[in-house]
């Protein structure tokens, strides 16, 4: 059995747990560490959980909402720590106790009952990864940082059966937002973050019968609303808004078995 649990998604801190059983035995990942260790521990306790309940992190890159609480939890916690080699040397890794497992585009590990495929992705960082998991029947995407979705990456996204998916911002609402127009075009660029439409033609692309959940992450609170996330990607899909579920900042999203 699979699941995740979104504990925040958004410019303010980022962190998902992935979850799967087998016989016995549950393993837990965590997919970034963007929020303070006490913030963390709170938003695990909010899912039943505590840091001692996971068994590894895997981070997807080094910016502050992704990173921002990893130094303090692997301090404490002494979990093992999946990254990219230039993520781990972005992140001062040679500096930090705790095991440093690198790993690579293309490459399969597993962490117990949880498969995990690291994908590399256009983003304005080190050496991004983004992730691809399963239990060997359901499989999950995790994709929250990438400034466009060339096509190795959506031949390497098919037959999900769950996607947590970056919808940044709305186009119009960036365009006309106070931002200065050199980050509104980091934002736009192909180094930057999806728009609702980006996301939306990624969805069109790997749509399928058995794609039951998508989630709509890491939304702009400036530049982009639930509502207009929702009817981009319902509209992919052929399905209605409420269909649709958002990871909120701070209310995160409940468990979601895949």
């Amino acid at each position: 059995m699979l699941r995740f649990c979104s504990l925040g998604s958004g410019s303010s801190g980022n962190a998902t747990v992935v979850e799967a059983r087998a016989g016995t035995q549950t393993k837990r990942l965590l997919v970034d560490c963007g929020f303070s260790l006490r913030a963390l521990d709170a938003r695990l306790a909010r899912i039943g959980l505590c840091a001692a309940d996971l068994d590894a992190v895997f981070i997807t890159h080094e910016h502050s909402d992704h990173v921002g609480g990893l130094r303090p939890l692997v301090r404490r916690e002494r979990l093992p720590v999946y990254l990219s080699e230039g993520t781990f040397r972005a992140c001062g890794g040679d500096q930090l106790p705790g095991s440093w497992k690198l790993c690579a585009d293309g490459e399969s590990l597993a962490i117990g009952a949880i498969c995990i495929e690291p994908l590399a992705v256009p983003h304005d960082a080190a050496e991004p990864l983004q992730l691809r998991c399963h239990d060997g029947a359901r499989h999950l995407a995790i994709l929250t940082d990438l400034g466009h979705t060339p096509e190795p990456v959506r031949q390497r996204l098919h037959g999900l059966h769950a996607v947590l998916l970056e919808c940044n911002h709305d186009l119009d609402r960036l365009a006309t937002s106070a931002y200065p127009e050199s980050l509104k075009q980091r934002i736009r660029s192909d180094y930057g973050h999806l728009s609702n439409d980006q996301a939306a033609r990624f969805l069109s692309d790997i749509r399928h019968d058995g794609l039951g959940h998508v989630v709509a992450a890491h939304l702009s609170e400036q530049n982009n609303t639930p509502e207009h996330a929702r009817l981009a990607l319902a509209a992919a899909l052929g399905g209605q808004a409420a269909d649709i579920l958002v990871a909120d900042p701070r209310d995160g999203l409940p468990w979601v078995e895949v």
